[in-house]
């Protein structure tokens, strides 16, 4: 939990990938191919190769290449569902599939370096990659119950899905870093521009069936000839994503006792958002103006841009005591301009009738929606850093960060408000026993003010509230002993108490404060709520890992074994009150990856075992729209059942 104060905006650190540079000194080169079979399920693969190329003792390039096949475990079964009130009833006999949630994946990775001089250096690169996936990797436990809807037919890691469900994600982003120096001080600028498109597809059954069952709502779907027709809706999508940044930043010589660093950032974003939610053999007179067989449409544009300017000052009070300050000033904007709803004849606080202009945004047929949110603020952050000796460190730092608001999709909510997170915390860096054992952990208090959290609501839109305020309390320790001159273990151990510290309900008084009504009894069940003291969702009390690698040397080349075992405990599923109790929580669960290999000269072979003992490890849990409508018919994610694999790498 670090504040942040350069890059993007940050509200409780950042994770830094660098990949290597382009080497002008040498040519290197290498593959690696792997085969996989997980049980039960399919058979994957990973082919991954690089190769640098110098041009010049100033120049480089760099090329990276992916292509992998992730297997599917999940199947969808034979199945068939009927609509309580036109009593039609689907079958999904062409969509029966085993292991149907696969994924292809393609991608490369190109960089050039350029010595310019001693001083400056430009370094071009460009990634790209692409990746078809299809089925889910939600399962359904309720497969096999007939009160349902379905057959009496069980299966493990299995769903009865009625239409398509697929992803083609494509995206690349071209960089260019600019390193050099003005004098003494070190200047670096870094350009970023990236262009992202997602079609896809997804099955939608559950929402008919669930509002008919509860609410009757098959009465109002029928075609042209008034007949009663199949409820189940199916979804098909697109989102394009742009995003360009520009960052720079300039920073004094690091050996001088007063060290600063400054710079600008800049970024704007925008997401094209596209929904197509279809009913099969519609009537005209209720479908969306000019999309046939659609009854909500979504065809929107969300725009944000981001601009600011930061500061840090470092200055070594002594040899061993370091201070540490910064700022970072900013000014976010948010908008949102299209359309969402129902079409004519289904149109009520949503759709054609709210609609205050007649143009055709992104093929929609009006806009409802034109909003726009902006704030400017400042978050910062102090270190104090002791030096107690070249094997030991500590040190205290107070640091602040922000995630900004914005506009919900379904426009007739309330714009939801930034949320900022103040971090406490007290850390260490420690080696001991002639550096064989090294320690480190950090013990910390966040405070998090009206921090947002999402959910499915009515319509199975997303919406963003703010909740008022929350704490974490934690402590995390990072161990690294060599037991001995062969044995190396590692493990990390991490304790959380996350919970709400105000009352939270979505309802609001006249006055746009909490209606006191919301916290008594209420007939036919509570509004969406939660008490001060509720634990934060999907975040465990424990967590814990322990990694050990044994190398011995074997046939005059290095082997070794590993064994690496992974605890998480039990997590809630939501953070509201009646929500949770129908999600229930996700269960602890550990894990434990196996691995043996060899490496001679400039290859290598390895055999490894990922989920040895085929734990169902729960790691999420959705539905397909609002968890009091259709939650009862709710969506585990597992980890991985037991693949077994093996990997043969080469270097040249």
């Amino acid at each position: 939990p670090q504040g942040t104060l350069y890059g993007a905006n940050s509200q409780s650190g950042t994770v830094r990938i660098i990949t290597r540079k382009p080497d002008p000194t040498a040519f290197s080169a290498g593959f690696s191919v792997e085969g996989s079979k997980i049980e039960d399920g399919g058979i994957g693969h990973v082919l991954e190769g690089f190769v640098n190329i110098p041009i010049s003792d100033r120049a480089a390039v760099r090329l990276v290449g992916w292509q992998k096949h992730d297997a599917g475990y999940v199947d969808n079964i034979r199945g068939t569902r009927t609509f309580p009130t036109s009593g039609i009833t689907i079958d999904n006999a062409d969509r029966v599939e085993k292991d149907f949630n696969d994924a292809d994946t393609i991608g490369i990775r190109g960089a050039l370096r350029f010595d310019i001089n001693e001083n400056w250096t430009i370094t071009p690169q460009l990634v790209a990659q692409k990746m078809k996936a299809h089925g889910s990797t939600g399962v359904d436990p309720n497969v096999g119950n007939p009160d349902f809807g379905y057959d009496t037919s069980t299966a493990d890691l299995a769903v009865k899905h009625f239409y398509p469900e697929s992803s083609d994600d494509r995206w690349h982003q071209a960089a260019l870093t600019v390193e050099g120096k003005i004098g003494n001080f070190d200047l670096t600028y870094v350009f970023s521009n990236m262009k992202r498109d997602v079609d896809s597809e997804a099955d939608y059954a559950d929402y008919g069936f669930w509002y008919d069952s509860l609410a009757g709502y098959g009465a109002y779907f029928y075609d042209n000839n008034g007949d009663l027709i199949n409820p189940a809706q199916y979804i098909q999508a697109t989102d394009g994503y742009k995003r360009t940044s520009h960052e720079l930043r300039v920073s004094s010589p690091q050996e001088n006792r007063l060290r600063m660093t400054a710079g600008l950032f800049w970024q704007k974003q925008t997401h094209d958002i596209f929904q197509r939610y279809k009913v099969d053999d519609l009537a005209d007179d209720i479908e969306v103006n000019g999309w046939s067989d659609t009854i909500w449409l979504t065809a929107q544009q969300r725009k944000d841009g981001d601009k600011a300017v930061f500061g840090e000052l470092a200055f070594d009070l002594t040899d061993s005591l370091t201070l540490t300050g910064g700022m970072r000033w900013f000014r976010n904007t948010n908008s949102l301009k299209g359309f969402f709803g129902y079409g004519d004849g289904f149109s009520g606080s949503t759709g054609v009738s709210q609609c205050f202009s007649t143009e055709q945004f992104h093929g929609a047929p009006c806009v409802n929606v034109d909003k726009g949110t902006h704030e400017s603020d400042s978050i910062g952050r102090v270190n104090l850093t002791w030096q107690i000796n070249d094997t030991k460190m500590v040190y205290a730092t107070w640091s602040e960060g922000y995630r900004p608001g914005g506009i919900n999709r379904k426009s007739t909510l309330p714009p939801y408000q930034s949320d900022y997170l103040t971090n406490y915390e007290l850390g260490w860096k420690t080696s001991w026993a002639d550096n064989k054992l090294v320690l480190n952990g950090a013990l910390f208090r966040e405070t998090w003010d009206d921090f947002q959290f999402s959910y499915l609501g009515a319509n199975g839109l997303t919406e963003i509230r703010n909740a008022n305020a929350a704490q974490i309390d934690g402590l995390e320790l990072d161990l690294a002993w060599a037991a001995s001159y062969n044995l190396q273990i590692n493990a990390g151990f991490a304790w959380y108490d996350a919970k709400l510290t105000q009352d939270y309900c979505a309802d609001t008084n006249a006055q746009g404060n909490l209606d006191p009504d919301c916290f008594l009894p209420v007939a036919g069940g509570p509004p969406d709520r939660a008490f001060s003291g509720t634990r934060l969702p999907v975040t465990a009390k424990f967590k814990g890992n322990v990694n050990a690698r044994y190398t011995f040397d074997w046939q005059g080349g290095e082997a070794y074994w590993q064994a690496s075992v992974a605890h998480q405990g039990d997590r809630t599923n939501d953070l509201r009150e009646a929500q949770s109790a129908v999600f229930g929580k996700l269960a602890a669960y550990t894990l434990t990856d196996l691995s043996v290999g060899w490496r001679k000269d400039s290859w290598s072979v390895d055999v490894f075992l990922k989920n040895a003992f085929n734990t169902r490890a729960q790691l999420a849990r959705f539905s397909e729209c609002a968890a009091l409508t259709c939650g009862a018919e709710s969506y585990t994610v597992f980890a991985q059942p037991r693949t077994l694999g093996v990997r043969f790498s080469k270097e040249f």
